[in-house]
């Protein structure tokens, strides 16, 4: 798919609501007592693999409207081991919040992703799990998995890196535990999702420093659940507005989790008019608009303690850098690698073939800004959702346009992209 130049992002956006949201609001109401309703439901290939994970483990799951689902919950420890593995995907996030689930129910359960999930490591919530006193086996340290449930013991773990997703699948696990609590001490804060829904669900969650607790439950009630739009998915077309000249874009209901919005901090710092206003709560969550207006941007740095409320947004961080006067310099951000693809080999590779000074590093890369569109050409997403969209703003923004090769990937968590960004564009 060809992506031209274009002069501005103008008009008023609103994005599909938060994927890791609507993952964890189908597995908990997969559990709950009774029937539960999530509105916003954001559909996209790791989202919807949730639904069909949970039906897989008998759960009732209809949709009367587009967005709205009606979860018919089994209970607690009501989920049934399925005829044959449950395909996750793509969905890392999904696979390692179930284990946790998984790890207190009856049976054994085996788990499966396609070839990027399988080569990801999985052992980083198998350890934990079997501490408990689950049996999780892997493949050579990844997926597939088995997962054989059992009577949980409460455990205080600290993972050897900050991980949203070890931390929801350990805390998880605990709902099932025999007593509690069971804590996990962060390295470094992470999104904190997990923690405020089941703390709207009446569950004992308490936060102390770096220590997060969760008490284990008789049964979760059913949910009533709006989820708002993912900020994720705002941020390219932040990026694009703060980036074109002459653009002036507002994106609606956006979530502004504190965890999940240090881009606007650092477009803040890098010279960006940004702006954040209509600020409510929905379902225990921050949400608001963000209006973002171009201006000559400078140099930063990303430091390591920043790292992980960045995480999907450091691609996108690079194509600004390459646009700001001064060095820009990323550190800290190892687990970019990890991701769908290599990340940082992706980002590096591919603004370096439109004609950006970037070089990577171990862990992160140093970006010379030239305050001058990027001449273009074509660029490889990988596979990954993630570069698709940075290809896709490095085109709108350069001078010849860009290729963007596998540009349907997008639809692992925005299969309307293209769509909506068509709609602001202004050519």
């Amino acid at each position: 798919m060809k992506i031209n130049p274009a002069t501005a992002l103008r008009g008023d956006i609103a994005v599909p609501g938060v994927k890791g949201i609507s993952q964890r609001a189908v597995l908990l109401a997969g559990i709950a007592d009774g029937e539960s309703e999530i509105r916003g439901f954001g559909h996209a290939a790791d989202t919807d693999v949730a639904i069909e994970a949970v039906r897989s483990l008998g759960v009732q799951v209809v949709e009367p409207e587009e967005g709205r689902l009606i979860v018919e919950g089994c209970g607690l420890r009501g989920l049934v081991p399925p005829g044959a593995p449950i395909d996750c995907r793509n969905a890392g996030t999904l696979m390692r919040l179930l284990s946790g689930i998984l790890a207190g129910q009856a049976g054994v359960f085996h788990l499966m992703g396609d070839e990027s999930l399988s080569s990801r490591d999985h052992e980083r919530i198998a350890i934990p799990l079997r501490l408990m006193g689950a049996r999780v086996e892997t493949t050579n340290g990844s997926a597939p998995l088995t997962i054989e449930g059992a009577r949980l013991q409460p455990i205080l773990y600290t993972p050897p890196m900050a991980s949203a997703q070890v931390k929801s699948s350990v805390l998880l696990a605990g709902l099932l535990a025999e007593d509690g609590p069971t804590t996990v001490v962060e390295p470094l804060a992470t999104r904190d999702h997990t923690e405020r829904m089941l703390t709207s669900l009446g569950v004992r969650v308490r936060r102390q420093g770096s220590k997060i607790s969760v008490w284990p439950v008789e049964g979760i009630p059913p949910l009533s659940v709006e989820i708002t739009g993912d900020f994720s998915s705002a941020a390219p077309f932040l990026a694009a507005a703060a980036l074109l000249a002459d653009s002036e874009l507002r994106v609606h209901h956006v979530n502004l989790n504190p965890t999940r919005t240090a881009f606007i901090d650092v477009l803040e710092r890098m010279g960006a008019r940004v702006a954040v206003f209509e600020r409510r709560s929905v379902g225990g969550e921050p949400v608001g608009t963000i209006e973002v207006r171009p201006a000559p941007l400078v140099a930063t740095d990303i430091k390591p303690h920043e790292v992980s409320n960045l995480i999907d947004e450091l691609p996108l961080f690079a194509l600004l850098a390459s646009y700001a006067h001064g060095d820009s310099v990323l550190r800290g951000a190892a687990e970019l690698r990890a991701k769908e693809t290599d990340r940082i080999e992706a980002v590096v590779d591919g603004l370096r073939r439109l004609g950006a000074h970037i070089r990577a590093t171990e862990d992160g890369f140093v970006v010379r800004g030239v305050p001058t569109r990027l001449r273009g050409g074509s660029m490889d997403s990988r596979g990954d959702h993630r570069i698709a969209m940075l290809a896709a703003i490095a085109g709108l923004v350069s001078r010849e346009g860009v290729e963007v090769e596998d540009a349907e990937s997008v639809a692992v968590s925005f299969p309307g992209f293209y769509d909506l960004l068509a709609q602001v564009v202004n050519p």
